[in-house]
């Protein structure tokens, strides 16, 4: 029985590791630190790229209204969901939701590995 457990716990832990990718990016690292702390959208469009337990800002601006996000993951599969509204996207995709100006924090939705706990960014609204 102990022969079959060992094998069948180390294809979860596989499985759960290659859920957000393994592989390093090529992207310079410095990029990924937060010298791209604001985006400026156009329109009311923001593009998020999730990669490997981060996203591409920290930090996203837009104007009050209708906004509609666009999730392109990068490296593994992951998810956005806007604190305080309903908009839950789950994979590539787009949602549509309504932003009064303030603060919101997003949060990856997809469990990603062991960065997922802290894959979160923020949109402010103007």
């Amino acid at each position: 029985m102990k022969k079959f457990i060992y094998p069948v716990l180390i294809i979860g832990f596989v499985l759960v590791l290659s859920a957000c990718g393994g592989g390093s990016s090529t992207e310079d690292e410095s990029a990924n630190e937060g010298t791209r702390s604001q985006s400026e959208s156009s329109g009311n469009t923001l593009d998020i790229t999730a990669t490997n337990w981060e996203f591409d800002q920290e930090n996203y601006s837009t104007t009050a209204g209708e906004v509609t996000i666009n999730l392109t993951n990068k490296d593994g599969v992951h998810g956005v969901k806007v604190d305080g509204t309903g908009l839950n996207i789950q994979g590539d995709g787009s949602g549509k939701v309504t932003l009064e100006p303030g603060e919101y924090t997003i949060r990856c939705t997809v469990p990603c590995g062991t960065g997922h706990a802290s894959m979160q960014s923020t949109i402010t609204v103007s």
